[in-house]
C-alpha cells in the first residue's frame, strides 16, 4: 500500500512538473511572439484602409502595403464630442477599440442611443484622409456594430463631397457564412459605391428588405438587405446610422463641410 501511494505520489509530481513546464514556454512563445502579432495587426489595418479607399492592388506584399499607406493615408485623431480635429493622442498609435474600454476616455450609452449596441463609445477616434493635389479625396472613418452573432468590425469610405460613398468593407466578423457573412460578398459591397448618405442635410442611408426600387427617388440612399440576413442586414444599418449620425462621426463631417473641423 505503500508503494501505491509513493508511486502515486510520484505521476501526480511528474504531471505538475510537465504542466509547469508547458506553462513557461507557452507564456514565453506568447510574450515573444506579441510583437510580430501586433505588427501584422496593425498590417491588416492598413491593407483594409487602402482596400475601401480604392488604393493599390491585392496580393501587394506587406513593405508595398507599408509604403502606400505611408505615402497616401494620413491619420487625424477627431474628438467625437466636439466634431473637431485634436491633438491630444498620437493619431498613429491611439486605438479607439482600447479607448472605448477606458471610463475616462469613453462614455456608456444608454439604451435609446446605443443602436449599434456597442455599450460604450470612445470620446477620441480616428479618421484617415486621402489627399489628392492638396485637396481631400477620399474620408475613411471606423465603424463597428452589433450584427446577429457578433461584432461588425469595418471602414466606411465616402468622397472629398462627404456625401457620396467610396466604400464599405468589415474586416472583423462572425457572422453565419452564407447568410450574415455576405457582407463580405464583393457583389453586395459593390451596391455601396456611388450611394449618397445625405437628403437635403438629413442622414438618409438605408439598407433596405425586398431590393431596392431603381425608380424610386429615394433609390440613391438605398442597399438591398442580405437574403436571410435580416438581422445582420439591420445591424449594419444601425451601426451605420450611429456612427454617421449625432453620436459619431456627423458632427465631425458637418464642421469638416464647413471648414470648421
Amino acid at each position: 500500500m505503500s508503494s501505491q501511494k509513493e508511486s502515486t505520489a510520484r505521476t501526480l509530481v511528474v504531471a505538475l512538473l510537465v504542466c509547469l513546464v508547458c506553462s513557461v514556454f507557452v507564456a514565453g512563445a506568447a510574450v515573444a511572439l506579441r510583437p510580430t502579432q501586433l505588427e501584422n495587426r496593425q498590417l491588416d489595418k492598413q491593407r483594409s484602409i487602402l482596400a475601401i479607399a480604392g488604393l493599390g492592388e491585392a496580393g501587394m506584399s506587406a513593405n508595398q502595403v507599408k509604403a502606400l499607406y505611408k505615402e497616401r493615408i494620413v491619420a487625424k485623431l477627431v474628438n467625437l464630442e466636439t466634431g473637431a480635429y485634436s491633438d491630444e493622442f498620437d493619431a498613429n498609435t491611439f486605438d479607439p477599440l482600447v479607448a472605448a474600454k477606458d471610463p475616462e476616455l469613453s462614455k456608456a450609452l444608454p439604451g435609446s442611443e446605443d443602436i449599434a449596441s456597442i455599450k460604450r463609445r470612445e470620446r477620441y477616434s480616428v479618421v484617415y484622409i486621402v489627399e489628392e493635389n492638396g485637396e481631400l479625396d477620399k474620408l475613411i472613418m471606423p465603424v463597428r456594430g452589433y450584427g446577429l452573432w457578433s461584432t461588425l468590425y469595418g471602414f466606411m469610405a465616402v468622397q472629398g463631397d462627404l456625401n457620396t460613398v467610396a466604400g464599405l468593407g468589415f474586416y472583423q466578423h462572425g457572422e453565419t457564412p452564407g447568410l450574415g457573412g455576405e457582407v463580405d460578398n464583393p457583389k453586395w459591397r459593390s451596391q455601396w459605391q456611388g450611394k449618397e448618405l445625405f437628403n437635403d442635410g438629413k442622414l438618409s442611408i438605408q439598407v433596405v428588405k425586398g431590393g431596392v426600387d431603381p425608380q424610386s427617388p429615394r433609390a440613391d440612399h438605398q442597399v438591398d438587405a442580405l437574403a436571410g440576413a435580416t438581422l445582420t442586414s439591420n445591424g449594419v444599418n444601425n451601426l451605420l446610422h450611429f456612427w454617421l449620425g449625432g453620436n459619431g462621426f456627423g458632427p465631425f463631417i458637418a464642421n469638416l463641410r464647413a471648414g470648421e473641423a
